[in-house]
């Protein structure tokens, strides 16, 4: 439990769409666990809107029952679709106003951001640097 004394009063939550696919949440959970093993004392959660547990209500109501009181969302969406521009707004609003005091800090969805756009890229250019 965080008590806040010891611990920073911020959190991390990945939050990507979700699926039926059980297994469509292993990449998600992978960054996750990679963002927990560079910063082993971060609180690193994730949260999806549809279809995968926990929903992000869910697991923001369970940091500020922990005592997190500053959340630092990380949209992991590539297209700005109604999901981005719609739902992450109203759900910004509902949060709000179920936890007085709370501040969440939204990043700019993945898609949206040069380092993604950059890595995707090379990465797409990687095999016309090898002969066949």
């Amino acid at each position: 439990m965080n008590t806040c004394v010891t611990l920073p009063c911020a959190a991390v939550v990945l939050l990507a769409h979700g699926s039926r696919d059980t297994q469509w949440s292993a990449p998600i959970e992978a960054v996750a666990h990679q963002a927990r093993a560079l910063n082993p004392q971060a609180t690193v959660r994730t949260a999806y809107l549809e279809h995968t547990d926990p929903d992000l209500k869910t697991c923001v109501d369970a940091l500020c029952a922990q005592g997190y009181t500053d959340i630092h969302i990380l949209p992991l969406f590539l297209g700005l679709g109604g999901h981005v521009r719609q739902d992450l707004p109203r759900l910004n609003e509902a949060l709000l106003a179920a936890h007085p005091g709370l501040r969440l800090h939204w990043q700019s969805a993945v898609g949206e951001q040069a380092p993604v756009t950059d890595l995707l890229a090379r990465l797409a250019l990687q095999g016309l640097s090898h002969k066949t």
